[in-house]
């Protein structure tokens, strides 16, 4: 059996459907609102609560207010959900609040709630992780919470307390249990499969074939209807940088340079890095994303799969299913032995191991044997590493974007 209690995470948990710019400062911190609502709606003191305060830790106080932190805790207080909110409902949830507003609470319970209530403390940082938040709720009276708890947003959206240090496994554990790539490609080998087949066998044990695959397809639908948004749209990014969208722009150049050019002109690089860009640029707006496996890396696997769909003869859905059930085996390794939260591990844990996925699935899409996959995934996780979360200004923009489209290249 695997060292690791959780060695593969599903693909349906890896790859969430959410809402930018950052799913370790976003979306992990409105899903532990939303926890912290429903527990007092399932126990019986939401009616009890007149104020809710928070605080925002370390990584989480530094850089929050460039990645809407505080927006997102109050939407996820008022029972919002990043997989199914309105982007725009999140935006100047905090940040817009006028005096002698009100939240609804869960969606069903009315308290006033001011910008002081939420507290931005950078200089104390938690022992259980970086990025940490801890949510009161009051009652009448001030002297002690009704209820409080503190949660670790500990990348990819994921989020875990100190009484419950790692997330929930499977009921069961998955039929092919691995913890290392050495014991990955064993399996391989032991079975006759390849990569996507042993990850497959582990989520239809978990969810069931068709699930799996309704699953895989709406993963890949909104990771291509952000492609398709960030490809159109134009503008400055938020945030008080002045950063111009230029995914627009280079769409346009290349369908122009792609008429005039016809086949005389290879440009499926130039296409691959627009793909990134777009992606990235969405995410900075605080669109609709899926963290694959981060936010802050969101545009490197979109970029790939939709560089194999459309320059890669024979590409089909069968093989975007293979090439994300690849990527998530990949995954699963390093969120099992190291880290892809940007705060705790650098760059190299979102962006190199988003690199590294994309690698060893295009690899698997191309038909390439187990070792060849693990191979290459090798090969693009070993050249991030060391590298650092470096963002300018706390956003999700310099140098996040154009580190995007060129972990997209070195993936391919």
């Amino acid at each position: 059996r695997p060292t690791h209690p959780l060695a593969y995470f599903s693909a349906l948990d890896l790859f969430s459907i959410g809402i930018g710019p950052s799913s370790s400062h976003t979306v992990g911190p409105m899903r532990a609102a939303l926890a912290f609502a429903d527990h007092l709606t399932a126990t019986g003191r939401l009616a009890d609560v007149t104020r809710i305060s928070c605080s925002l830790f370390g990584s989480l106080g530094a850089t929050g207010l460039g990645h809407g932190t505080p927006d997102a805790v109050l939407a996820g207080l008022t029972g919002l959900r990043p997989e199914t909110c309105d982007p725009s409902d999140v935006r100047a949830s905090w940040s817009g609040l006028a005096e002698g507003a009100t939240l609804s609470l869960a969606g069903i319970h009315t308290i006033s709630i001011s910008r002081d209530d939420i507290k931005l403390e950078p200089r104390t940082r938690l022992p259980g992780h970086p990025n940490a938040l801890t949510l009161w709720a009051w009652g009448i009276s001030d002297d002690l919470p009704l209820f409080e708890e503190t949660y670790y947003s500990i990348g990819g959206g994921f989020i875990r307390q100190d009484h419950n240090p790692i997330e929930a496994a499977p009921a069961a554990p998955p039929p092919m249990e691995y913890s290392t790539s050495a014991e990955l490609l064993a399996l391989c080998e032991l079975h006759g499969l390849d990569i996507s087949e042993i990850a497959r066998a582990n989520e239809e044990s978990i969810h069931g074939a068709e699930k799996l695959d309704a699953g895989l397809d709406a993963i890949w639908d909104v990771m291509h209807e952000c492609v398709e948004a960030g490809l159109h749209a134009e503008g400055t990014l938020p945030g008080g940088l002045g950063v111009t969208r230029r995914a627009s722009a280079v769409r346009m150049h290349l369908e122009a340079l792609d008429r005039l050019c016809e086949q005389h002109r290879d440009t499926a690089t130039e296409w691959l890095l627009a793909f990134a860009l777009a992606v990235n640029e969405e995410n900075a707006a605080g669109g609709r994303v899926v963290t694959a496996p981060t936010n802050g890396a969101a545009g490197i696997i979109p970029a790939v799969g939709h560089y194999y769909l459309r320059f890669v003869p024979g590409a089909n859905l069968a093989g975007i299913r293979r090439f994300l059930l690849t990527a998530v085996a990949v995954g699963s390794l390093v969120k099992a032995n190291a880290s892809i939260s940007g705060a705790e591990g650098g760059c190299q844990a979102e962006v190199g191991t988003a690199c590294s996925m994309a690698a060893g699935a295009l690899c698997a899409a191309l038909g390439g044997t187990p070792r060849q996959v693990e191979n290459a995934a090798e090969i693009a996780m070993e050249h991030h590493l060391g590298l650092t979360c470096d963002p300018v200004g706390g956003l999700v923009q310099v140098p996040c974007i154009e580190r995007n489209a060129i972990a997209s290249s070195t993936a391919v």
